[in-house]
């Protein structure tokens, strides 16, 4: 009987030889990065990029555009817009789209008023009732579409117009409602923090962020997973650390770190941590890429689609109220204009896919640091708003084109 010639097993902890890792080494991170680039993976390059051309131009015409006091200013601008592009993220990632945050965040912001002022309710209170007529908004989008089987762009395309007709009913014949400007709403956007806080914070979130990160790593590699470097881990800690420190440093120079841009970035750190880093996170990819096999994967996608319209009406309600609280009113234009639409353009801009599945909170940040830049300076440049409007088009019908183009080149290297 001859002798089986026994498999050789392959050692505990040894490297697939079929997977492609990079060396830990400068020259084998730039490798790995431009591989990934080839392959479709361009990530915030190009918004970086575009962000990048889009300050030195202003600056180059307007020296006033990179003083502390203007990307101060910058930032509080960006902020309502922002957080209802985080929400637009959630809803893209499924494949649909939300046309109605413009009007929950109007609708949202005269309820706030109504309540704070005209009924004189303890003003901590009308914000978190305000919130809630939000989240309560998106539960009612989220179900007709989920439940019912109409289309999200149907059922968001009538809340646009009943929701701003519930505004101007809320806002009565005058039309507006001020806020005090000594109150806690106001306070939302005219609070600053003192350098050494800002200091803190920075130093504080660089840190998390390398802790977190190398023990995450380190476990990775304990279970016999792929895992980065510990010099990958501090290149990145370095990336992170050289723009956040660079904000502090800028923004200390005018008045300090605004509280408003702190309630933004907890969101889109929030936001980004529960798509990546939880179940719930990777049910939404799931449904955003395939909803009939997560469904068979035994997700409740009804209840997914549901709470993502839930979340999204809910950060159109947040980003309503530090609308009033910038402006110091409610009138029968919060919400309405061009609002619906910077708040999409800036998650397409930011990176998000029209076509779902792909995307990241921080999308939110990049694209409205992008649109926010580009209509800052065309302010101090004195330019008429028909010129915004059609620079913002262009920077949208690129970032489509990329996005577009990325799919395809991800699909010929077989990346999806």
């Amino acid at each position: 009987m001859a002798q089986q010639t026994p498999v050789a097993k392959q050692e505990v902890g040894a490297r697939d030889p079929r997977l492609i890792v990079d060396a830990a080494s400068p020259s084998g991170l730039v490798s790995g990065a431009l591989r990934r680039l080839r392959g479709g993976e361009l990530g915030p390059v190009p918004v970086i990029i575009g962000l990048v051309i889009i300050c030195v131009v202003f600056q180059s015409l307007n020296s006033n555009f990179l003083s502390p006091q203007n990307l101060s200013n910058l930032t509080l601008q960006i902020v309502s817009t922002g957080l209802m592009s985080c929400g637009v993220i959630m809803v893209l990632l499924l494949g649909e789209i939300d046309l109605s945050v413009g009007s929950v965040s109007g609708v949202a912001g005269a309820v706030l008023a109504v309540l704070a002022v005209n009924q004189g309710i303890n003003e901590i209170a009308a914000i978190t009732l305000a919130v809630l007529s939000g989240t309560l908004i998106g539960v009612l989008h989220g179900t007709v579409f989920a439940k019912v089987g109409v289309p999200a762009f149907v059922v968001t395309l009538a809340g646009l117009i009943g929701w701003q007709g519930v505004q101007l009913y809320l806002l009565g014949s005058d039309g507006t409602i001020n806020v005090p400007y000594d109150g806690v709403i106001a306070s939302l956007t005219q609070t600053y923090f003192v350098p050494w806080i800002g200091w803190l914070l920075a130093v504080g979130a660089v840190g998390v962020y390398f802790a977190s990160t190398f023990l995450g790593e380190r476990r990775r590699a304990a279970a016999g997973l792929p895992a980065k470097s510990v010099l990958e881990v501090a290149v990145r800690t370095v990336l992170l650390a050289i723009p956040v420190f660079g904000a502090v440093i800028v923004l200390n120079l005018w008045k300090g770190i605004p509280l408003a841009f702190l309630i933004f970035l907890g969101f889109v750190v929030v936001f980004d941590l529960m798509l990546r880093k939880t179940r719930y996170g990777r049910m939404v990819f799931a449904v955003g890429g395939n909803a009939e096999a997560a469904r068979r994967a035994g997700i409740n996608v009804d209840l997914i689609r549901i709470s993502v319209f839930a979340l999204a009406s809910t950060l159109a309600a947040v980003g309503g109220i530090l609308a009033a609280s910038r402006g110091f009113a409610v009138t029968q234009s919060s919400g309405a204009g061009d609002v619906l639409m910077l708040a999409i353009a800036a998650a397409v801009i930011g990176g998000t896919s029209l076509f779902g599945g792909r995307g990241s909170a921080y999308s939110a940040l990049l694209g409205g640091l992008v649109l926010g830049a580009i209509t800052s300076g065309l302010y101090l440049l004195q330019m008429d708003s028909s010129v915004r409007y059609m620079i913002t088009a262009v920077v949208l019908l690129i970032a489509v084109v990329l996005d577009a183009v990325s799919r395809r080149s991800r699909k010929a290297h077989a990346r999806g």
